[in-house]
């Protein structure tokens, strides 16, 4: 293992690995924490007591966050002429099909959410290989396929998230950034939680939501107390 940095060693110390924090305390521990030179990404990390290779244990979803996660969505939508115009007034950021398709094809994947209409579906189909294993593969379940597509870019841009638990049964998103005030976390966060509660499988007996972590880029995972939701502040 190599060996710790001067800053690493402070924000070690600074973590109890053997407390389960607050999640308001959380919050702040971990704007406290962060030694980047950048605005580094909050991220929280669900650990789930589901078999995700169980079809009837298998958690997705959708959830806007209250303000954002600070970054910046690159948005391409596909589909026909006559919805670009709607498209590009919504703020996205690629507009067309056939000749992004082509893109696609060769390997261009600079993008984090594919927006596009039902009609355009079965091109879509033919680079389904490239985009399943990165993400981006519209889905009709997440609101990236519909007729909508400037009330979907809108939603995307402002914050809105697709999730899936992993082979390893956890679900984890960015929800926000340290330069964010720890009110505004606590909200994005709470709002994650809520949601990845409310899917609970019907099938799952036992243990639903086993640990939850909070912690920034580079930083050490804060282990949150989940009985903290309802109290925090």
């Amino acid at each position: 293992m190599s060996k710790l940095t001067k800053n690493q060693k402070i924000v070690y110390a600074k973590v109890d690995a053997q407390k389960q924090y607050k999640l308001a305390d959380a919050c702040n521990l971990v704007k406290e924490i962060s030694f980047t030179k950048f605005d580094a990404s909050v991220d929280i990390a669900v650990r789930l007591g589901v078999d995700p290779r169980k079809a009837n244990q298998m958690v997705r979803g959708v959830v806007t966050l209250p303000h954002g996660t600070g970054k910046t969505v690159r948005v391409l939508v596909l589909c026909t002429p006559d919805k670009e115009n709607e498209a590009r007034e919504a703020g996205a950021d690629y507009v067309g099909l056939d000749e992004f398709i082509e893109k696609i094809k060769g390997g261009w994947t600079d993008i984090d959410v594919i927006i596009c209409t039902p009609s355009v579906m079965a091109k879509i189909g033919a680079i389904g290989r490239i985009l399943g294993p990165r993400g981006l593969m519209p889905n009709p379940k997440t609101g990236t396929v519909t007729m909508e597509v400037g009330q979907a870019v809108k939603e995307v841009k402002a914050g809105k998230i697709d999730f899936k638990v992993d082979k390893q049964g956890i679900v984890h998103t960015s929800i926000g950034k340290v330069s964010f005030d720890s009110h505004n976390l606590v909200e994005n966060a709470l709002e994650f939680i809520n949601t990845v509660i409310k899917l609970k499988p019907q099938a799952l007996k036992g243990t639903y939501v086993k640990s939850i972590y909070l912690s920034s880029t580079m930083s050490p995972g804060i282990n949150i107390d989940s009985k903290s939701f309802s109290a925090a502040e």
